[in-house]
């Protein structure tokens, strides 16, 4: 059954996708609230949104490792836009794996705004969509979330975590009208893997927002994005782990 999205709050509303899918909202005349660290780009990108065509556009600044600040960080995007029909979750870095093997303070910082942060906002998020006995959440994990490999599993297990964690939420607040999805992109072409070597595999950011309002708008659970990757990561997690462990995946 499609829902019809009119409110959109976006967490990490500066990311390459988070923009994208904005984009596309403020193409249709929805209005949105947006959260992210730098105020300058937000403000910008609020301007931007309008001229598009958004009904409406607020921010605030928003910083992941600042638990403490997130019940006011929601408590404003209500109040601004009232009803939320559903909330975007998309901060998140892409860490160095060598690097953070490194210096555990690294890792720290990688596993905290990758995982431990978008977790503890889902939780929040999901509490008031209940309270307002309906809506859509939208977390993007990752694909590489789906098996720990040398070449990323401090980030893998990141997104692995929080896979697992928006699997219980959805069964959790299934009954409360909450729908959340989890979005697993592959490769996507954003500043973030502007040093990566493109090839077959990549998409656009714009492609990726595209799914997941689609997959919003129509209560999907999860979706791997492009769709080609749920039968490639199916091919990974299928391999035994004595063959795997000799791969360099």
């Amino acid at each position: 059954m499609s829902t019809s999205l009119q409110t959109l709050f976006i967490i990490g509303a500066t990311s390459a996708i988070a923009e994208a899918a904005a984009r596309r909202h403020a193409a249709r005349g929805g209005r949105l609230h947006l959260a992210a660290r730098n105020a300058e780009r937000l403000e910008s990108l609020a301007r931007d949104l309008t001229i598009r065509g958004a009904a409406e556009v607020t921010w605030a600044t928003f910083d992941a490792a600042d638990f403490d600040r997130y019940p006011a960080l929601l408590d404003a995007a209500w109040q601004q836009l009232g009803r939320v029909d559903a909330v975007l979750i998309a901060h998140g870095t892409l860490p160095e794996q060598r690097t953070c093997e490194a210096d555990w303070r690294l890792a720290r910082d990688a596993l905290l705004v990758n995982g431990l942060s978008p977790m503890l906002l889902a939780q929040q998020v999901a509490d008031k969509l209940a309270v307002q006995q309906g809506g859509v959440l939208a977390v993007i994990s990752s694909v590489a979330g789906d098996r720990g490999r040398q070449s990323n599993y401090i980030y893998g297990a990141a997104k692995g975590g929080l896979t697992v964690f928006l699997q219980g939420l959805r069964n959790r607040y299934f009954a409360q009208g909450v729908k959340v999805l989890t979005v697993k992109p592959g490769f996507v072409d954003t500043p973030m893997t502007a040093a990566f070597a493109k090839g077959p595999l990549w998409a656009s950011a714009d492609g990726v927002a595209g799914d997941i309002l689609a997959a919003m708008t129509r209560g999907r659970d999860v979706l791997y994005t492009p769709w080609f990757w749920r039968a490639i990561m199916l091919v990974i997690r299928s391999i035994p782990e004595r063959v795997f462990k000799r791969l360099s995946l």
